[in-house]
């Protein structure tokens, strides 16, 4: 999952166009993109849109509101066409076992709806490994904006967030789930700096992105796809580790390949057929 579009739950208009689009994932929103006075013609609007996909859809992710309102949403949304919830706010396991009773209580089969946790406070990321470990979920996602927020750490200030980006790439990869979908980037206008700033996040082990204008998808997804020559490559060490039988391997430039490079080459043909 390389690239997840937000569309307003508000915006009805906008649901089938981003289904027909680029995005990895269509993330239809009923919590931040949706103002106050909007939130209950939202959740009719997307629960009504939802039961005109009739079979699930492994692209439809559905972000619920937190607090009081997250049973509400949870009850509404839980329909076979949704693949994920996005848990919004989420700061404790204790948050995603309750969302997991819920969707348990409503879906047809129960089970198949996983759940996307958003780290958005210092809470969160101090629970992270507990949130990991929780039922249904499957990854991460971390939303920096409310955590600068909480924390007072500068927007900007990449270095900053580091830290935090490089705890929620290990408690992942710990808890045996998917990596965690990287943070959006507010100015969809600034294309360059949006890939500068998917590279980094492609290099700290984060394998997609969460957008929230369709200009941002074709970047995101491009920083995300190996290329051919990437392919090719993995391909031949592959090949080459299986043909030795246990012996040792040496790459096309002569140089010793141990296992963790193996390893890594395998992962990115897994994740490229997958997609």
């Amino acid at each position: 999952m390389r690239s997840a579009l937000y569309v307003p739950g508000n915006r009805p208009e906008l649901f089938d166009k981003a289904l027909c689009g680029p995005a990895d994932v269509v993330l239809l929103d009923l919590e931040d993109a949706v103002p106050l006075g909007d939130k209950d013609s939202a959740l009719a609007e997307v629960a009504a849109w939802l039961r005109t996909v009739t079979a699930a859809h492994p692209r439809i992710w559905v972000r619920v509101n937190s607090g009081a309102a997250a049973e509400r949403d949870l009850r509404a949304v839980a329909l076979p066409a949704v693949a994920a919830i996005c848990l919004a706010k989420a700061e404790s396991a204790e948050q995603v076992r309750t969302a997991d009773s819920i969707l348990s209580a409503h879906e047809e089969a129960p089970g198949r709806i996983r759940i996307c946790p958003l780290l958005e406070s210092a809470a969160a990321i101090l629970a992270a490994a507990e949130i990991a470990a929780a039922p249904r979920v499957s990854r991460l996602q971390l939303g920096e904006a409310d955590l600068c927020a909480d924390t007072g750490i500068d927007p900007g200030d990449r270095d900053g967030l580091l830290a935090v980006r490089t705890q929620v790439v290990l408690v992942s990869a710990a808890a045996g789930i998917d990596p965690p979908v990287g943070p959006a980037e507010t100015d969809f206008r600034d294309l360059d700096a949006l890939r500068v700033s998917t590279k980094a996040l492609a290099r700290m082990g984060f394998r997609g992105r969460s957008c929230i204008h369709p200009a941002q998808v074709p970047i995101v997804n491009e920083v995300f796809t190996p290329t051919a020559a990437e392919l090719v490559r993995a391909r031949d060490l592959v090949d080459r580790f299986e043909a030795a039988n246990g012996g040792i391997v040496f790459d096309p430039e002569g140089r010793m390949v141990d296992l963790a490079v193996i390893r890594r080459a395998r992962r990115l043909l897994a994740d490229t057929s997958a997609e």
